[in-house]
């Protein structure tokens, strides 16, 4: 049997135990194409025999950089490890500029690239990009070398003893990729993890999903160039998961119900937008439908697990779920009994409804730095407590430093930061990990995060506010999409907030509130201001009359990546918004 110490022991850890015929399934011209376990070990040997007569060796990187998840981007991952280079997974939808960061800083020999847009924005840099030699691409390109070139170059098997001599010269300390985080402000840091880091990450994480090994199908679509999505990848190869690739986020909802998963991974914003979906559909129902759809709904957000509502709750949620709940499930394909969560703070009304509806999510707590589990949810054995982010897993230490910054130790914990030994020094100091985050445990044993440490702020009359606890109770509202707590040095906390304007267009259509079509004419209506101050008033009630958002602002923009107002995974830029807004910013303050 295979013995796990490095990241491309994994496929050949489920050779031995399942040898799947759908291992890595990707939907190409209307198709999904199946890859076995030994397909995908055979592709990836070749392209290991072809890295070594392209002349790659021990330590040289090669970035991945790809718009959708596929079964190329598993099979060259495994392929450059196995010689001992690195691989750098890069997001595409940064600038040029990041591009052409991250390949010189990290020294990129080789890039592989997904599809003409990706190809487009390096052809702007890369004569930029000294160390880069060449250009594949996933997709078939005119004028670009393809990736199956290499699977060409590597059919003859004749090196592969020296491929074998290659994998066996990797220790399990050695560094297997470099993650840039798309960092809130300044250049992305690359964050190195050995095959230690993630493997270990793996397998003290695999107790705690409840995955019926060889017999489950996964939907993948959060992007593998975060670690989340990468080593859950690693785990379902683990646990013998067949991985089904989504084409994008716009044809996810379409995927689930062709693939019909047992399990996805997912964001909160993304489980946000499935259960205003449901809602919205709910409020379009008449009669009796209608008044047992939200008769289950008030059923859902009162949801406690282990049967804590006791008998008449139970007997209630039973009718709930044969009536309205199971078709939630058909709706998300009828097999769907498993979400993972990760990247931010899920809304408690969240978990509870959908566990109510027999789909609970398992949110958990990592960073890149961390590989990135440190503590998730589990169903079973009383390890589930909505509102926190579960207990950590094993053969990892957490503990509370004295300003309550949670603090991490354990083989899942990176190297360092590439080329930057300040930065390492800051947060690897007295044997832990400083995470940045604050949080505090329950008398139970489970972690709950309260803040960022370096968000946190004080107001002129020296109170701390911690924006993101506003922040995510401010969003419960479905008329909020996106939301920023401001007043650092001032006399009170405000707030900038995008609203959900598809939804306020349908509460105004609803209450016959003409509106005009841009966004601007939406934030300026009275009547949605006026609006919009019932639920900040409302929510307001949950904090302190310090903690209170006493003003607000409406901006027309969707944020977005591609307009700077949130990262790659979704978080706050709040330097930019501050920037971005700076004229609101004096309405509020001056």
């Amino acid at each position: 049997m295979t013995k796990i110490t490095r990241l491309f022991d994994f496929p050949y850890y489920q050779l031995d135990k399942q040898n799947l015929e759908d291992a890595l399934v990707t939907k190409y011209n209307g198709e999904w194409i199946k890859t076995s376990t030994q397909e995908y070990i055979n592709k990836a040997n070749a392209i290991s025999r072809a890295l070594l007569r392209m002349g790659v060796q021990k330590d040289d990187k090669i970035a991945i950089i790809s718009t959708n998840n596929r079964t190329e981007w598993n099979i060259m991952d495994i392929g450059a490890l196995q010689t001992g280079a690195q691989t750098v997974p890069v997001y595409p939808t940064i600038s040029e500029e990041d591009y052409e960061y991250i390949l010189n800083h990290s020294g990129a020999k080789f890039c592989f690239v997904s599809d003409t847009e990706v190809l487009r924005k390096l052809n702007l840099i890369k004569h930029n990009v000294p160390t880069l030699t060449e250009v594949f691409s996933f997709n078939e390109i005119e004028g670009c070398k393809n990736w199956k070139e290499l699977l060409v170059l590597g059919e003859d098997n004749s090196n592969q003893n020296e491929v074998e001599d290659r994998k066996n010269a990797v220790v399990t300390t050695d560094l297997a990729t470099i993650i840039y985080t798309s960092g809130t402000t300044g250049r992305p840091k690359g964050v190195m993890l050995s095959h230690q880091n993630i493997v270990s990450n793996v397998l003290d994480s695999a107790d705690r999903i409840p995955f019926a090994a060889g017999s489950s199908r996964a939907m993948s679509f959060l992007p593998i160039c975060h670690i989340f999505e990468r080593m859950i990848l690693y785990l379902y190869q683990y646990y013998g998961v067949s991985v089904y690739f989504g084409e994008s986020i716009e044809k996810i909802s379409d995927n689930i119900k062709e693939v019909k998963p047992n399990v996805i991974t997912a964001v909160p914003r993304l489980l946000e937008k499935v259960y205003d979906k449901i809602y919205a559909k709910g409020t379009e129902l008449t009669g009796i439908k209608k008044t047992l759809f939200f008769w289950a709904i008030d059923l859902g957000l009162r949801y406690e697990p282990y049967g804590a509502n006791g008998f008449w709750y139970e007997f209630q949620l039973k009718i709930a779920r044969k009536l309205i709940f199971s078709k939630w499930k058909d709706g998300l394909g009828g097999n769907l009994d498993l979400m993972v969560s990760g990247s931010a703070a899920l809304q408690p009304r969240l978990a509870r409804v959908f566990a109510a509806a027999g789909i609970p999510v398992m949110e958990g707590y990592g960073l890149t730095e961390t590989s990135p589990v440190i503590t998730v949810n589990d169903q079973r054995n009383k390890g589930f407590k909505i509102g926190t982010v579960g207990k950590p897993i094993n053969n990892v230490e957490v503990k509370i430093a004295e300003d309550g910054e949670i603090l991490c130790k354990g083989h899942n914990v990176m190297i360092g930061y590439y080329k930057d030994e300040n930065q390492t020094k800051e947060v690897l100091r007295d044997g832990y990990f400083h995470t940045g985050d604050i949080g505090e445990f329950d008398n139970e044993g489970f972690l709950r995060i309260t803040d960022r440490k370096k968000e946190m702020f004080k107001t002129s009359g020296g109170k701390y506010i911690a924006p993101q606890i506003l922040e995510n109770t401010m969003k419960q509202s479905r008329f909020i999409e996106q939301i920023m707590v401001i007043g650092d040095g001032q006399k009170m906390p405000a707030a900038f907030i995008q609203p959900s304007f598809e939804f306020v267009r349908e509460w105004a259509s609803l209450h016959n509130i003409p509106l005009g079509n841009s966004n601007e004419e939406v934030i300026d209506n009275p009547k949605v201001i006026e609006r919009i101050q019932q639920e900040i008033d409302l929510l307001n009630e949950k904090f302190g009359n310090w903690e209170k958002i006493k003003r607000f602002e409406l901006t027309p923009d969707i944020w977005s990546i591609d307009g700077g107002q949130l990262t790659p995974t979704l978080k706050l830029k709040r330097k930019v918004v501050l920037e971005k807004y700076k004229g609101l910013y004096d309405k509020i303050y001056n």
